[in-house]
């Protein structure tokens, strides 16, 4: 008899997506003394992702099975997000109700390859936050569950937003749901380097101390309009992303497959957060699958997929405290 769901919730299993996210636009702002960067960055979900399943144990703890054909390199599974978020709901409830709330185990299906820009990690994180709690009867508000999310990482609380467009700023704790943008072709391309998000940020330290240093200009003020955020013309045009360039100065063979893409008939083509995966929007789909086939040809080391946006919200979280 197993005794976890008497105290709530049910026993599961309960499978969920997690999506990859790219960012439409990222500007690096201040840093701070922590050494932390201030951001401003719009983020749009895709339906390319992994999968995290969960269910209930009696036994107390978290367990961890990883599947797929990206779980090279994710470390020792105590140091997993996925991990550490189950157990801090686990911990919360359990302190909350003054009983054990008994474990998890966590079947995770990895698709999105590690430091790539894509947000694996935090989507997995975001994703067993909120699925650990339905499992356990919803005691957690969203405001609860942001906090914890903010803990585990700077790019986690996106993943609780309740539409798949969302600006972010500060250190990425501060969000704006916005209406989703219409849904667009997305053709990602995941070369076969990995880059440490600390590695590209001190990588553009420096890239501008260099700027400053021959003469170069820092960038003034940017206006954001409201109304340009809400199509895809008005953020094709706002398309930037701070850490490209010295990104590609760093690791130049991205430089050429980010051109590629452009070349291809894309809308947009921009390196996604601290990449090193580069994304491409396109206006229709048959140029993005066109595009694809002529990409693998000239690029047979890159690993590239066909996916699309997240056009519609997600499943609300309780709104309370």
């Amino acid at each position: 008899m197993n005794a976890a769901p008497e105290k709530g919730g049910a026993k599961g299993p309960l499978s969920l997506p997690a999506p990859a996210k790219v960012n439409l636009f990222l500007r690096v702002l201040a840093r701070e003394e922590s050494g932390y960067h201030q951001l401003e960055t719009l983020f749009q979900l895709l339906e390319f992702g992994d999968r995290v399943t969960l269910e209930r144990t009696d036994a107390p703890g978290v367990e961890l099975e990883l599947a797929g054909d990206q779980v090279e390199g994710l470390g020792p599974p105590e140091a997993n997000l996925a991990v550490r978020a189950a157990r801090a709901v686990l911990d919360r409830v359990s302190l909350e109700r003054g009983g054990n709330e008994g474990g998890i185990r966590i079947h995770l299906e990895k698709r999105i390859p590690h430091g790539a820009g894509l947000g694996g990690g935090s989507s997995d994180a975001a994703t067993v936050l909120q699925g650990v709690n339905r499992l356990l009867g919803e005691p957690l508000s969203r405001a609860r569950l942001l906090e914890e999310a903010a803990l585990l990482g700077s790019d986690v609380p996106v993943f609780l937003s309740p539409s798949p467009t969302t600006l972010a700023w500060g250190r990425g704790d501060r969000l704006l749901a916005l209406p989703p943008l219409p849904e667009a072709s997305v053709v990602l391309a995941l070369p076969p380097i990995r880059i440490p998000t600390p590695e590209a940020f001190a990588t553009l330290v420096e890239w501008r101390r260099e700027q400053v240093a021959n003469g170069v200009p820092t960038r003034g003020a940017a206006l954001l309009e409201p109304a340009s955020l809400g199509g895809g013309g008005g953020v094709a045009g706002a398309a930037e992303n701070d850490l490209q360039d010295p990104v590609f100065s760093r690791w130049p063979t991205l430089a050429p497959l980010c051109g590629a893409l452009e070349s291809s008939g894309a809308g947009m083509a921009l390196l996604s957060g601290s990449g090193s995966a580069l994304f491409a929007v396109f206006p229709r789909e048959g140029t993005a699958a066109a595009a694809v086939a002529g990409l693998e040809e000239r690029f047979p080391e890159v690993r590239f997929v066909h996916t699309r946006t997240k056009g519609a919200p997600v499943a609300p979280l309780d709104a309370g405290s």
